[in-house]
């Protein structure tokens, strides 16, 4: 008599929005691994029973995607292809109630701090001792470290703190072991992310620690690259600045969103800052750290916004320079201070203006790239394409930042570090020769 085996469960993970929500992905990952679940990243081969998607509640374009993204899932089970779908992640904490009703076919709806119960539902056992052990979905070479959950400030148009609570701090000691073991596994650059980074330790040590941790983190052996993304101006920690000048191995890089320049919007937005204020801050943070790579966001829309507010923007980047911008268009989040104020502009008139500012700054970029032509920098390769290598420098970070294109008949791999002397200019790029 034939009896029937049971297939092992093989779980795919499909995480939507941003850096943050891909460590959280990670990290499950690394739990059911040790459970001894088989667990994939984004599954090109459709040989998985089970999904798991992970949410972005963010701003509309990302909800669209994400309720998308699970419909189709819910359709690839409903035709067989899936034996369940769970979902979890932003969107499922702001909208749980909402969307059990209008998609029944998911299986079970689980909010961002709920890991231990999806792992109940593999049978699985949340496991406290493998704190810091992730199934990286990245490269080997870099990998995300998320040093902070949750957010305390109250911006005008965000919608986190709704989703992720109150800022809590990860300690310096948890946070270094969890650096040294991805170390040990090959990863070389470290990029540290938060809903805002310069909040760091005020809940756990009663003061910000930021300069504590990069000093920490900076004595990591075998780290050559630890990276600074989203960091809030607003009562900046200047230390930090020293520790970035001093640190070999912590990049010449700043990611810290602005939002917006105008003083009216800046209010409107509570963002508790002014314009004089932002470019005072910029000019010592470029003294104390000669040639750092700024980065900044910003939102074009936002209700009440002028024309005149726009070209204040473009004024202030044609006057400051930044080195990087990427440029949002307002969305009108329900449940925040901004949602009793009119959504007044039109979604084309809010496009025009994002791409207006991006313009203005296009040529501000490539003007900066071309003042590094015949200069030689450190490049880490990420990856080959079309038969070329590509690469960034310390002042680009992964997939929002400037690529180098290396021209080389020398076998490269990812990771590898190389000095590369610049050849071309272009709005957004870089292409060199290995030296």
């Amino acid at each position: 008599m034939k009896t029937r085996t049971l297939k092992k469960d093989k779980v795919n993970i499909i995480t939507l929005g941003c850096s943050k929500n891909m460590v959280d992905s990670e990290v499950l990952s690394g739990q059911l691994k040790a459970n001894d679940i088989d667990v994939v990243h984004e599954n090109a081969k459709r040989d998985h029973n089970i999904v798991v998607v992970n949410t972005c509640g963010f701003i509309d374009k990302a909800k669209e995607e994400s309720i998308n993204t699970i419909l189709d899932q819910v359709e690839l089970k409903n035709r067989g292809r899936l034996d369940k779908v769970f979902v979890t992640g932003c969107l499922s904490e702001r909208y749980r109630g909402d969307l059990e009703k209008e998609i029944p076919g998911v299986d079970a709806w689980f909010g961002t701090m709920e890991l231990p119960l999806i792992l109940k539902k593999f049978d699985a056992d949340y496991k406290a001792e493998l704190v810091g052990e992730r199934l990286l979905s990245t490269p080997s070479h870099y990998a995300y470290l998320k040093i902070s959950e949750g957010c305390n400030r109250t911006c005008a148009f965000c919608a986190i703190p709704l989703m992720r609570g109150q800022h809590v701090s990860k300690p310096i000691e948890q946070l270094v072991a969890e650096a040294e073991k991805l170390v040990k596994s090959g990863v070389k650059e470290i990029m540290l992310i938060a809903q805002e980074l310069t909040y760091y330790g005020l809940d756990l040590y009663k003061q910000r620690r930021l300069a504590d941790l990069l000093n920490a983190l900076a004595d990591v052996k075998g780290l050559e690259w630890i990276r600074l993304h989203y960091a809030y101006p607003t009562k900046f920690p200047l230390e930090i600045l020293d520790v970035m000048r001093e640190r070999d191995n912590i990049c010449k890089y700043l990611d810290m969103p602005l939002q917006h320049i105008a003083d009216p919007m800046l209010k409107a937005m509570k963002r508790q800052i002014t314009r004089r204020e932002i470019f005072d801050l910029v000019q010592t943070i470029r003294e104390k750290v000669p040639g750092i790579c700024l980065r900044t966001t910003l939102i074009a829309g936002f209700p009440g916004e002028t024309e005149e507010d726009v070209e204040d923007v473009k004024r202030f980047l044609e006057e400051v320079r930044f080195d990087r911008v990427g440029v949002f268009t307002y969305s009108h989040e329900e449940n925040t201070s901004a949602y009793d104020l009119e959504d007044n502009i039109p979604a084309e008139e809010k496009e025009r203006r994002a791409q207006d500012i991006m313009e203005t700054q296009q040529e501000i970029s490539l003007e900066k790239n071309q003042e590094k032509v015949g200069k030689v920098f450190k490049v880490i390769v990420d990856k080959k394409e079309s038969g070329r290598y590509l690469g960034r420098t310390e002042f680009d970070s992964v997939e929002v930042d400037n690529e180098v294109i290396i021209n080389t008949d020398r076998k490269l791999k990812p990771g590898d570090f190389v000095q590369v002397k610049i050849t071309k200019a272009f709005d957004y790029d870089l292409e060199g020769e290995l030296v």
